[in-house]
């Protein structure tokens, strides 16, 4: 029953990953069809990453309440009824109206599977997970590319999309007696490792998951992984354009193979951690990235600039679900629900925010600055997250001194 549940889980990160690509894949189309202005596409996408923010914060308590089966039925039911919004939407005020659900489902549902997975199964699912959620992210241009390549229109493609949905709906709902009894099996029969009931908080901490120590470096942490990610995606095809040369076609390409580094390498992440732990994979991962981001920086041939985004793609790729995955290890399975929301609406706030930074400062100076934004901000995920760990460290001695007394 444990197999089942998680092949429903893969599913269901297929399915999360789909319409993020959408939009942007639609879009030149859309415009016009709409008759909406180029910038509008922004607005769209503001507001339904804010929407995930919300829906990520409150995941925690909704959960609790009603259970991840239920909730991600509920949030999957959404998602869905927003895709088919977009796909009949007679205006883009419809489509902003629609943008509500699609941002409020896919927060709640990504902040409580990831949850699920880090307590009940091993890390290697965890970067799979997030490697599936790569292959919906791509599968949704060439799905929408398949309909505007034939006589078909945008919106046949955002109802096709909204059919995948409404399909893991059906199954999700046919499987939801599996959730409730499989919840209370934690440590026992499906594949759990991280049975155990995590550290000892005090009274401040065990009331407010916000205030347990450590927390804040590791929101530090999603913050400007998320920030990098997204900003490497949104500007190094401008960057190469400008400063390195290459064509539109060939920046293009590369940034697509960038994006490919971070797919793949989640896939061999996942063999990588039966022998290598996640605070290991992910130290790795954050130098690796630090090392391709250099790359883009110092003044080297262009060749090296091009390696640099694809060890950067493959350095970032660990690093975001071995850090999910050690939610419960760094703060106890009490807490680990809530901070796990607290953490995926982090990570949402820095890749909103983050990417238009960088366009800001290169409105005052050049797109050249864009391998220094990278590269400190790099630096700081490999600062906040090494001062976790020493604060881990320093609680792991001070526990082991109190339990030897």
């Amino acid at each position: 029953m444990g197999t089942i549940l998680l092949l429903i889980i893969y599913l269901a990160f297929i399915s999360l990953g789909l319409p993020d690509s959408l939009l942007g894949a639609s879009w030149p189309v859309m415009r016009p069809d709409l008759e909406a202005p180029i910038g509008m596409a922004g607005l769209l996408s503001m507001t339904v990453t804010v929407g995930t923010i919300v829906s990520s914060l409150v995941s925690g308590a909704v959960v609790r309440r009603f259970g991840t089966g239920r909730v991600t039925l509920a949030c999957c039911i959404m998602t869905a009824g927003a895709l088919l919004g977009f796909s009949y939407a007679p205006s883009i005020v419809w489509l902003i109206v629609c943008a509500i659900p699609l941002g409020l489902g896919g927060g709640a549902v990504d902040a409580g599977l990831n949850h699920y997975v880090a307590a009940r199964y091993k890390a290697h699912h965890m970067s799979w997970l997030h490697c599936f959620w790569g292959v919906g992210a791509t599968a949704g241009p060439i799905i929408m590319a398949a309909f505007l390549s034939g006589n078909a229109s945008w919106r046949e493609g955002y109802l096709a999309v909204a059919g995948i949905q409404f399909a893991l709906v059906i199954l999700l709902f046919v499987t939801l007696p599996l959730w409730g009894h499989l919840a209370g099996k934690q440590g026992a029969g499906f594949g759990a490792e991280q049975a155990e009931a995590g550290p000892s908080l005090d009274n401040g901490e065990a009331n407010k998951p916000q205030h347990v120590k450590g927390v804040k470096y590791a929101l530090g942490s999603f913050l400007f992984y998320s920030g990098v990610e997204a900003t490497v995606g949104l500007w190094g095809s401008s960057y190469l354009v400008k400063m390195k040369g290459l064509p539109a076609d060939e920046a293009a390409f590369w940034v697509s193979i960038y994006f490919a580094g971070i797919t793949i390498g989640r896939f061999i992440t996942g063999f990588v951690t039966f022998k290598v732990s996640n605070r290991l994979l992910i130290r790795a991962g954050q130098i690796t990235a630090l090392a391709g981001t250099l790359l883009l920086l110092l003044p080297l041939p262009t060749g090296f600039a091009l390696s640099g985004l694809l060890i950067t793609g493959l350095g970032l790729a660990p690093i975001f679900p071995c850090m999910l995955h050690e939610t419960p290890v760094r703060f106890g399975q009490a807490h680990a629900q809530r901070i796990m929301g607290y953490q995926m609406a982090v990570a949402y706030t820095g890749s909103t925010l983050m990417p238009p930074l960088l366009g800001l400062l290169a409105g005052f100076s050049t797109i050249g600055i864009f391998p220094l934004y990278i590269v400190v901000s790099a630096a700081t995920i490999l600062f906040f997250s090494e001062r976790l760990n020493l604060f881990l460290n320093r609680r792991n001695e001070r526990n082991d001194a109190i339990h030897q007394h």
